[in-house]
């Protein structure tokens, strides 16, 4: 969730308003504004604007712009060169795993191909992570998977609630590793897997006994299963997320 901050200087009337999260600075909120601008192509036919352009266009002070700056430039967004300026960095370049970077591009007007990779990513890398769960997982973290299951075997929940019951299940199953760079990895993949495309009404049957199979692998300590589990759910996922964008245009962006 995103509000709206008014830039607070006396000489911004009719200054645009800085989209932000509750509670940020106002360099964060330049710094989403900005990101999000550039990230949906609003700099694509045009150059990015100077230290001196956004300080004026927001209407924030200097060290409030050169903060955001400074954080848009660490996330491989853009490069400031002495009397040359900032400019936008190739797609190539962005930090894809910045958790601010993912959030912008599952926010953005094309989200669809970004999901689609994203997915081909997550199907290498899970079923792994759930055999290494079956051989390695912890009693507390067992009971962590079979907690996020729950909501999940209801099949009640519609919508958001649907999508928030199994994201929490695979970053429980991702934990579970007990691998650091999966955890890391777990932190950073949540934003994109609340891209609408990819929500529904809620889980199918055999969605939910795919779930189940995985933690009935994990629990009873059987790697190839877990791993066979896991696969089986992701073919399960990548049906359902074919069918919600059957009707949409994928986009032909060089970009992704």
């Amino acid at each position: 969730m995103s509000v709206l901050i008014p830039a607070p200087l006396g000489d911004s009337r009719g200054a645009p308003l800085l989209r932000g999260q509750p509670g940020e600075t106002l360099a964060f909120a330049l710094l989403d504004t900005v990101g999000r601008a550039l990230i949906d192509g609003a700099y694509r036919n045009k150059p990015f604007p100077t230290d001196h352009e956004l300080t004026k266009q927001y209407g924030v002070s200097r060290s409030v712009t050169r903060e955001a700056v400074k954080m848009l430039s660490a996330k491989g967004l853009i490069a400031s060169r002495p009397r040359l300026g900032n400019f936008v960095l190739p797609f190539e370049s962005w930090n894809l795993f910045d958790p601010d970077v993912l959030r912008w591009l599952a926010d953005s007007s094309q989200p669809t191909a970004l999901l689609r990779k994203l997915h081909e990513l997550r199907a290498a890398l899970e079923p792994q992570a759930a055999a290494l769960a079956a051989q390695g997982a912890q009693p507390a973290q067992i009971s962590a998977i079979q907690a996020a299951l729950k909501p999940i075997l209801a099949h009640e929940n519609h919508g958001a609630d649907a999508t928030e019951a199994r994201i929490a299940f695979h970053l429980a199953v991702l934990r579970g590793a007990n691998n650091p760079f999966f955890t890391r990895y777990s932190e950073v993949i949540a934003p994109a897997l609340r891209i609408p495309v990819c929500r529904t009404s809620r889980p199918l049957q055999t969605d939910v006994a795919d779930h189940v199979a995985v933690l009935v692998a994990i629990a009873s300590g059987a790697p190839d299963d877990a791993h066979r589990a896991m696969r089986k759910l992701f073919d399960c996922e990548s049906a359902r997320f074919e069918r919600a964008t059957e009707s949409a245009v994928t986009p032909t962006t060089s970009r992704i």
